[in-house]
């Protein structure tokens, strides 16, 4: 019997002597104290191996997608989501860049042609030999005026255009901005008013106008066509980039979201668990996961 207590508390005494080399704590030999003792490096450890256990950055992550959409999901491990962020991402910024390089292209040939064969003179030569007709109510007074300032020199004054523009109203319903301005070109190929400008006109005599029945040159309609493609283009251009921006908003908020669930998905806890037995306590790991679907 003595014996056998020799031998058991040797073996208790072995066994503190080694765990505390292994966790550098020194033991007094006193169980009470000893015991105390271990308990705190028992929650130590467990907490020191609960912070261990990494979650992801909700923040990082859909900070990381709002700057590059698809990053934010290879940071939380969806790869599969990051490839069509990127995807769409690379789509869409090459449909812009194209679109817009033939919306540019195709502005500059329109504007050539317009440049070639729509002339500012011609249209505010016309409206001035037809003034009378356009505007019967116009005082001689008047006429004179426009007639005497219109030209100077030779050279078009576009505030009295504008201003002539205003006194026949009617169908006149646009006035001419000067010349090279984007409105400049738009409104020569949209408005009937501006249909004598364009070289194919001739001099035709003045007619009512008759909003059902007026007719447009040639080269109006082809002008009015092609800067309507130019438009298409600016239009795919701008969705492409709309498309871009969405891409960067939805991927952030995904990303977030993946983040979220990451944490959420996998509970992993490893504690250090005691068992007494007898006269000494036991020390083992314990690995606790914890899923959610």
């Amino acid at each position: 019997m003595k014996l056998f207590s020799f031998i058991v508390l040797s073996l208790f005494f072995l066994s503190n002597n080694y765990y505390s080399q292994n966790n550098n704590s020194e033991l007094t030999g006193i169980l009470n104290l000893d015991s105390y003792e271990a308990n705190k490096l028992v929650e130590l450890n467990d907490n020191n191996l609960e912070l261990s256990d990494k979650k992801k950055s909700v923040f990082l992550a859909g900070l990381m997608s709002a700057v590059i959409p698809g990053a934010g999901e290879i940071y939380t491990g969806n790869y599969l989501k990051a490839g069509l962020f990127l995807a769409i991402e690379a789509a869409a910024i090459t449909t812009a860049v194209i679109y817009d390089n033939k919306g540019n292209d195709q502005t500059t040939m329109f504007e050539n042609y317009a440049n070639t064969h729509w002339s500012p003179d011609r249209y505010a030569q016309w409206s001035l030999d037809n003034l009378q007709n356009l505007a019967p109510s116009i005082s001689e007074s008047d006429l004179n005026y426009y007639q005497n300032n219109l030209f100077n020199n030779g050279e078009l004054n576009y505030n009295i255009l504008n201003r002539m523009e205003q006194l026949i109203g009617g169908y006149y319903s646009h006035q001419l901005d000067p010349f090279g301005t984007q409105q400049y070109y738009e409104v020569i190929g949209k408005y009937h008013q501006f249909n004598p400008g364009w070289d194919d006109f001739g001099n035709q005599p003045f007619q009512p106008y008759d909003p059902d029945n007026y007719k447009v040159t040639d080269k109006f309609k082809y002008y009015s066509g092609e800067r309507s493609k130019a438009n298409d283009f600016y239009s795919v251009a701008k969705t492409a980039v709309t498309i871009v921006i969405l891409n960067h908003i939805i991927s952030a908020v995904d990303a977030a979201l993946s983040a979220n669930s990451y944490n959420k998905s996998l509970e992993t806890k490893v504690s250090l668990e005691k068992q007494n037995i007898g006269f000494y306590t036991e020390y083992y790991p314990q690995l606790n996961l914890k899923l959610r679907f």
